[in-house]
This record gives C-alpha cells, sequence and structure tokens, in this order.
C-alpha cells in the first residue's frame, strides 16, 4: 500500500471527483447496457464512453489515476456481466474502454495542448478544438474497436460489420457530444469555484439579456420542443429529420456556446430515445442496429453543425473585440503622439522620396519664421532665407533633406534663417536622418540654438580678452621678476631660504602656474564651445609630431631620462585636427610627466577597430598609475589625483580630454597597465 503523505495516494479533491465521476459512469454504462443488440453482447449506444474520457481528463494532472483506473475497470467489468455478458468478454470490453481513453488522453495531449497544460477544464473556445476532439475521439474509439468487436468474434464465433461500425460510430459520437458538453461546462463551472456559484452567475447573465433576446431565446426552445415532437413523435412517415438542423443553425449563431451544447445534448438524446423506441423518420429502418447508427449520425452532426457555427461567432467577436480594442490603443498612441510633436519646441518634419511633406508640426513653422511653402514640397532655400553661419547663402543642393536623400546623414547642421519674421536672423541646427524604409523619405529636425551660438560667440570673445589682457600683465611680471632675479645675482646675502634669489624663484613659480592655468581655461572653454569641424586626420602623422616635440624638448623640461615612445599602426581618423591634437597632446604629456623619480618614461600608442565606423586609440605607460577609486573622477574638472606626490597641474587635463571625446560622439577611460602604470583608451570615429 502506498505509505501516507506518497504522491500516489489520492488528495481529498482527486477522492471526490473519482466518487462523483464514478457513479455518472455507472449510470451512464447501465443506461448503455440497456440497449444491447439482440442475440449480440454489443449496445447500440454507449454514452459512458463520453463519460469516461471526461473522468480521465478532469483526473489528468493527478499523480493518484491508478485509483480512477482500478474503479473503473471495476465498474465496467460488474455492469457487463450483471447485464448478461459472459466474464471473458466483459474483461476484454475492460481492455478496450481502457486502451480507448489511454489513446484519447495521448492525442487529446498531442492536438490540444493548450487545453492539457491548463490548471483547470482550459478555455474550450476554438473551432480548431471541435474538429481535433472529432479526430481524438474517432482514432481512440477505432483502437477500442479493434479490440471489442474481435474479441467478441473470437469468443462467439460470430461476427458482423454491423458490429462493429455501431461500436465505432456509437463511442465516437458519444465521446464527441459528451467530451464536448463535459469539457465547456467544466470550464464554465471552473470559472466559478462552485456549482452554486455558476448557476447564481448563469442566471445573472440570463437576467442580463434584454428582452427581445431573452423572448428569442425562449422561442427557440419551444421552437425546438415542438420541431423534434413534430419530426420524431408523429408518425408520419416524412422525412423530417435533417431540416431539423435549422433550430441547431439558429442557436449556433445567435446564442453562447455553452447554450449550444446543452441544446445539442438535449435534443440530440430526444433524437436517439425516440428511434429507439420506433418513433422518428429513422424507425422505418428494419435492422435496429443501423437504426441506431443512423440516429447517432445525425446527432453527430447536430453537434457538429452546433458547436462549430458557435464557436466561429465567438472567435469572430472576440477578434473584432480584439481589433476593436487595438484600434483604440492605435488611436490613443496616435493622439497622444500628435499632442506631443505639437506641443514641441523643435520643429519636426517628415518628407517623402519626392521632398513633399508627410508631417510637420507648428513649431516647423515658427523656426523657419512663419514662411510656408506654397506647394506641398520643401521649397528652395531662397523661399525661407536660409543662409551658412558665415553669411553664404545655402545652395538648394546644400539642404539638408537633399542630402539624406542622397543616403547621407546630416546631424547638427548650422543654418542661419533671415527673413522678414525674422529679420535679426536665427540660428537653426539641423539634422535630416533617412529613413529605412522601401519608399524611402527623410526625418528633419530643427533646433533653435540662437542663445547657444550668441554665448558661444561671447565666450569666445572673453577666451580672446583673457589671452591678452591677462597674459600681457603676466608677461611683464614675469619679465620684472628676470631683471630683478639678474640685479641680485651677484649681490651677497642672496642666498638661502628666505633670500631675495628664493622669493624671486616663488614669483617665477606662481607665473608660470598661473600662466598654464590660463592655458588650460583657454582650451578647456575651445574643447567644450568651440564649434567641430571634423576633417579625415593621419593619426599618425599628429602623434609623430607630438613625440618628435617631445623628443626634442631640454633635458630641464622632459625629465632626467628621455622619453621612450612605441608607436603601433595608427589609422585615419575623422575628427577635428586642431582638438584631436590637444586630446593626443594631453594624454601623451600625462603619460611622460607622471613617472617615479628618475625612471625614464615609456609610451605606447595603439589602435584598434572598435564596432562598425569607429576606431579604439590607446595610450598606455609605465608610470605611477591611478590611485583605487579614482579612475572615474580624475576626469572631473579641477580634479588632481596626485596633490601631494609633488606633480604641477590645474587639474583639467583630463576633463579637457573628456570633453573633446564627447564631442566627437565617443567615449574616453582609464584601465591599470599590466605590469604597472595606466592605460587610457578612447574612441573616435573612423572615416565614413
Amino acid at each position: 500500500m502506498p505509505a501516507a503523505g506518497s504522491p500516489l495516494v489520492p488528495t481529498a479533491s482527486a477522492l471526490r471527483r473519482t466518487a462523483g465521476f464514478a457513479l455518472v459512469f455507472l449510470i451512464a454504462t447501465f443506461a448503455g447496457r440497456m440497449t444491447v443488440i439482440e442475440g449480440s453482447s454489443l449496445s447500440l449506444v454507449w454514452p459512458s464512453a463520453g463519460v469516461a474520457v471526461l473522468w480521465f481528463t478532469a483526473q489528468r494532472h493527478e499523480r493518484s489515476q491508478w485509483l480512477d483506473a482500478a474503479v473503473f475497470a471495476a465498474l465496467t467489468f460488474t455492469v457487463n456481466v450483471l447485464t448478461g455478458a459472459p466474464a471473458e468478454l466483459a474483461v476484454a470490453f475492460v481492455v478496450a474502454n481502457l486502451v480507448q481513453v489511454w489513446v484519447f488522453l495521448r492525442l487529446f495531449k498531442l492536438l490540444c495542448p493548450d487545453l492539457w497544460e491548463f490548471a483547470g477544464w482550459g478555455r474550450f473556445d476554438r473551432v480548431q478544438h471541435v474538429w481535433r476532439l472529432l479526430l481524438a475521439a474517432a482514432a481512440s474509439t477505432l483502437c477500442g474497436t479493434a479490440i471489442g468487436p474481435t474479441a467478441s468474434w473470437i469468443l462467439t464465433g460470430q461476427w458482423a460489420w454491423i458490429s462493429t461500425a455501431v461500436w465505432l460510430i456509437r463511442n465516437t459520437v458519444s465521446v464527441v457530444l459528451i467530451g464536448a458538453v463535459g469539457l465547456r461546462l467544466g470550464r464554465f463551472f471552473g470559472s466559478y469555484g462552485d456549482a452554486a456559484s455558476a448557476f447564481r452567475a448563469a442566471w445573472a447573465m440570463l437576467r442580463g439579456l434584454g428582452a427581445w433576446r431573452r423572448l428569442e431565446c425562449a422561442a427557440l426552445i419551444v421552437t425546438s420542443a415542438l420541431a423534434y415532437v413534430v419530426a420524431f413523435g408523429i408518425n408520419h412517415d416524412l422525412p423530417l429529420a435533417f431540416p431539423l438542423l435549422a433550430v441547431t443553425v439558429w442557436a449556433g449563431l445567435r446564442f453562447n456556446t455553452t447554450f449550444v451544447v446543452l441544446h445539442d445534448l438535449i435534443v440530440g438524446a430526444a433524437g436517439i430515445l425516440f428511434t429507439l423506441n420506433g418513433h422518428g423518420p429513422f424507425a422505418s429502418i428494419e435492422s435496429a442496429p443501423v437504426r441506431a447508427m443512423v440516429a447517432q449520425v445525425f446527432v453527430g452532426l447536430v453537434t457538429l453543425v452546433g458547436l462549430t457555427l458557435a464557436l466561429s461567432r465567438d472567435e469572430r467577436e472576440a477578434l473584432l473585440r480584439r481589433l476593436s480594442a487595438a484600434e483604440e490603443s492605435a488611436s490613443g498612441q496616435a493622439r497622444l503622439l500628435t499632442t506631443i510633436v505639437d506641443t514641441m519646441h523643435d520643429g519636426l518634419a517628415v518628407l517623402d522620396a519626392e521632398g513633399r511633406f508627410l508631417m510637420r508640426n507648428p513649431a516647423t513653422q515658427r523656426l523657419l519664421g512663419g514662411v510656408t511653402s506654397p506647394t506641398d514640397r520643401l521649397a528652395g532655400s531662397e523661399h525661407y532665407g536660409l543662409f551658412h553661419p558665415d553669411g553664404r547663402p545655402l545652395r538648394d543642393d546644400e539642404m539638408p533633406h537633399l542630402k539624406a536623400l542622397a543616403g547621407h546623414e546630416v546631424s547638427g547642421m548650422d543654418v542661419v534663417v533671415r527673413n522678414p519674421g525674422v529679420p535679426e536672423g536665427r540660428t537653426l541646427s539641423v539634422s535630416a536622418i533617412p529613413m529605412p524604409s522601401p519608399e524611402g523619405g527623410v526625418v528633419m529636425v530643427l533646433h533653435d540654438v540662437t542663445a547657444e551660438r550668441r554665448h558661444r560667440d561671447e565666450l569666445t570673445a572673453f577666451a580672446g580678452v583673457v589671452a591678452h589682457d591677462l597674459r600681457n600683465p603676466l608677461t611683464t611680471i614675469e619679465g620684472w621678476a628676470d631683471v630683478l632675479a639678474e640685479t641680485v645675482e651677484e649681490q651677497p646675502g642672496a642666498e638661502g631660504p628666505g633670500g631675495v634669489k628664493d622669493v624671486i624663484a616663488r614669483i617665477k613659480r606662481a607665473s608660470a602656474r598661473m600662466r598654464h592655468l590660463i592655458q588650460d581655461l583657454l582650451t578647456y572653454t575651445t574643447a567644450r564651445d568651440a564649434a567641430v569641424r571634423p576633417a579625415t586626420v593621419d593619426l599618425a602623422g599628429v602623434v609623430r609630431d607630438i613625440v618628435s616635440a617631445r623628443a626634442d624638448l631640454p633635458a630641464h623640461l622632459s625629465g632626467a631620462h628621455p622619453p621612450r615612445f612605441h608607436l603601433g599602426d595608427l589609422p585615419e581618423v575623422r575628427a577635428d585636427p586642431a582638438l584631436l591634437r590637444q586630446l593626443m597632446d594631453n594624454l601623451i604629456g600625462n603619460a611622460v610627466k607622471y613617472v617615479a623619480p628618475g625612471s625614464t618614461p615609456e609610451v605606447t600608442v595603439t589602435s584598434g577597430p572598435a564596432g562598425r565606423g569607429w576606431v579604439r586609440v590607446e595610450v598606455a605607460d609605465r608610470g605611477i598609475g591611478i590611485p583605487p577609486g579614482q579612475h572615474e573622477a580624475i576626469f572631473e574638472n579641477f580634479h588632481r589625483a596626485h596633490v601631494k606626490a609633488g606633480y604641477v597641474g590645474s587639474g583639467l587635463g583630463l576633463a579637457i580630454c573628456k570633453r573633446i571625446v564627447e564631442r566627437h560622439g565617443g567615449t574616453i577611460g582609464v584601465e591599470d597597465n599590466p605590469g604597472g602604470g595606466s592605460r587610457f583608451f578612447f574612441t573616435i570615429p573612423a572615416p565614413g
């Protein structure tokens, strides 16, 4: 016996389901055995086939299915023996029914995984579920048919094709009809937890129907009852069975699928009962087995027609709901996007391959001084009054959207607008990006940079003032300090700490630091605000010039030991020549500067690809390295990593490098160099 707590021990809920299905199966089996063919052990109808597949489908996720199989086998054997079947044949019927159920479960799992994997009964709500249920039912009953009638033939010595046909058709129809009813009702009841809640929900749905809808439902029920009574209950020898499909079509087209399967079950059962009792259009068939088969084929047809129509309507309505929801969502997104675009301060325009406006926001017209195109196309530069920042008129072939249509992305092109709408002039930064679509087109963005460019010009002017007005008095101080040093050169008592010569040296060092600080501030301002004018630059040539200049420095400037340089293959890059030179000079200068006293600076400059359109450049040294935790902070303004080590600097050198790299769209960083020192790296665009 399985131990308590074992996965083979059924749970309380599993036991309740087993008991419930066993009772229903027992009733269905007795009902089927009441229709045994005279002189045979085969029944004309077999509702227990449908109950059996529902039983094991409901228990499919339980580990204790052995108990269900045992109860199922015992009931099948007992009822068959009690209703006149020999014990050997009853055993064969048990085996046939178990095989039939097992094959159905395997096929159901394979054909309807969405229903199988669901924790409850799943959602039997698609047309393909009906046809896959029919396929699983037909295939599984075919396997059962291969065992049951064959065993009967072996044990009784009698075989007739009608017996095989009866088994196959009755079980298939039973599995499809009762299986569909059970799957649909099981899903409905499972949604509400218990039968009472389900009935209350059903009653609420019925009450929620409109008056005309409830009237139609009542009319369908009355019409169905009258139609089946007339067709089956009155002996008029008229073939009225198949016209009864009209009420099934009515139900399938107009009512809920759960209602339709119940309607199919009731009218189907009525038709079979009438036929078995000798009433209706099929009663004239002399052979009882053939009569039962025809009636059950009719029931199967009614079931398939009703389910197919109802589920097709459900799928169509669900699709329409999803379509309506998607349309509403898309409309909402479109309204939101339109609101965002219309409230943007930047101009946004979308043009097709012919230069026609597909979309433009109000800011576009405002930034262009209120001037509009007389057609649906973007007009020429003269119409809007477009100029280069240096005052030259912008030619039509230089228009950003035309460059983008030619396949060249335009980013941050400065264009000056000067027309009656903006007589004082407005500077726009224009970007135009080709759309990656077969139809082509351009997305163009206009950003007002008038204040920024004015600020930049003011900073440039200020830098010029600093360069001339502050350097001149500083040069005077340095000159008079030199004169003073020469004057006291031969005077006794000027030596030593605190002496005149020491004071003069301090003045000269302070003025030198002041000059370097002014130069660094000017360089940082230029790196931050000066216009970037990218061009194809020979990186190897720039680095060789810097290295040669460093090698030519006097010993008191270059250090006690001349630096050693190792240069790899350095390619051409796309950068501003002046800013690139400043960047490399700062990095190489730091590599030479920050070495231990008495050491020979050793600098290695290499490069390699860094993705499509980018080059990675590395400057490695064998110096004192970067203190832990400061690998990112050293790129901040005025940050000095070696304040107490005696190295002179303003703390702006690496901030200048970072600004230059970022203005070219790249990134910069530093890491420890294996074996000692630091390795600075940055990315820069490759020639396009």
